[in-house]
């Protein structure tokens, strides 16, 4: 339980950074669905919502990693929706890039910092195929040079978004 409120309060903490708003305020769960939790969250007045994940596996030869999770992130008052997110607990390389499979289907994400994110146009292209997917698998390096390779389970992620896009008034 307490693991679980840190990374609650983590997942809160960057989801609230991310746009570094005037007045955000403590995220609130709507709900668990599988391996996904729905939550939200008021920022300038308005509702902002995310899912969120963690691996169910974790591979990589490292001693030491920090939060590892992903989030898709809706910020309808900024015609925001839908934005994929990855964190990988360590600084990625600079200039890296994270490889993303779901089921097959590969994406290419950017990085800066500890976070990955979708490029330009990919977002609704990884968000609909992890509706339809069973797994994901995202592939990074360090900035020290350490590959890891982080599984998550997509079982609840289609619920989970429906829960957060009727939260945030979001169609799909």
């Amino acid at each position: 339980m307490k693991r679980l409120i840190s990374f609650l309060f983590a997942c809160g903490l960057v989801a609230a950074i991310a746009v570094q708003p005037a007045s955000a305020q403590e995220p609130k769960q709507i709900g668990k669905f599988g391996a996904w939790t729905a939550m939200t969250f008021q920022e300038d007045g308005s509702t902002a919502c995310y899912v969120m994940s963690e691996p169910t596996r974790k591979e990589g030869n490292y001693t030491r990693r920090g939060e590892v999770y992903l989030l898709i992130t809706h910020r309808p008052a900024q015609k925001s929706t839908g934005v994929v997110s990855f964190t990988a607990g360590y600084d990625y390389k600079p200039d890296g890039q994270v490889k993303v499979d779901v089921d097959g289907t590969g994406f290419d994400l950017f990085t800066k910092g500890d976070t990955a994110w979708a490029r330009d146009g990919d977002d609704s292209k990884i968000v609909d195929s992890m509706v339809k997917g069973k797994t994901l698998v995202v592939s990074g390096e360090s900035a020290r040079g350490t590959k890891t390779v982080d599984t998550y389970s997509l079982t609840g992620f289609g619920k989970a978004l429906q829960a957060i896009n009727k939260a945030c008034g979001v169609g799909g």
